[in-house]
């Protein structure tokens, strides 16, 4: 579903009230997939409110998954698969324990390698903006094309298409999307709109 999908909003927002405001507006602009990470105040809450309200309506992830732990909490909140910002092979563990997917971070190629070995379902490379942005994914899928990648980091209206193009199996995309000025303001219109652009800034191609 996250392949189909292609686009993963990272809902990155001060408390659970703007994380359930920032998912009903990604929702409203066409995705339905979502990562509320677990640096917003009441991360678990807000999981859990996402989960009871739209339940399969929603493919709902939980983000910056540091530890096993956080991911058992997460999983039992109704979180339906993980994102981590680095490798940590027994969160990958647990998560296989559970049977729900896990994207760990990864930037290097051994990272990226161990990732996958250790039993992640794809990779999550970040900052991919750092290393080149769509060519890095491009030169990491020469040697791995099994690998699902998603990069995060640089991703936006302007750049999706060029990451998917490149063999990304999936893109992460947080502040260029759920940014910061139309959270505190309350404008989640904009976020809306951003969503609907990003829809359609995908290529009907890949």
């Amino acid at each position: 579903r996250i392949k189909e999908r292609a686009v993963v909003p990272i809902i990155r927002t001060p408390d659970s009230k703007s994380a359930l405001a920032a998912v009903e507006a990604v929702r409203e602009g066409g995705i339905d997939c979502v990562e509320i990470t677990m640096t917003v105040a009441g991360a678990l809450k807000a999981i859990e409110t996402v989960a009871d309200r739209y339940g399969d309506k929603v493919l709902l992830g939980a983000g910056t998954v540091l530890d096993p732990e956080t991911a058992r909490a997460c999983h039992l909140a109704g979180a339906q698969f993980f994102v981590t910002p680095s490798l940590n092979v027994r969160t990958i563990e647990m998560a296989r324990r559970y049977s729900r997917p896990i994207f760990p971070g990864g930037l290097t190629p051994t990272e990226v390698l161990t990732a996958w070995e250790a039993g992640a379902d794809g990779v999550k490379v970040f900052p991919c903006n750092a290393m080149g942005g769509a060519k890095y994914i491009k030169s990491l899928k020469a040697p791995f094309p099994h690998i699902d990648l998603i990069p995060t980091g640089g991703v936006n209206l302007e750049t999706v298409a060029d990451f998917l193009m490149a063999g990304s199996a999936a893109v992460g995309v947080g502040s260029e999307l759920v940014d910061a000025a139309s959270v505190k303001s309350g404008n989640y219109q904009a976020v809306a709109e951003r969503s609907k652009s990003v829809e359609s800034g995908k290529s009907v191609d890949l």
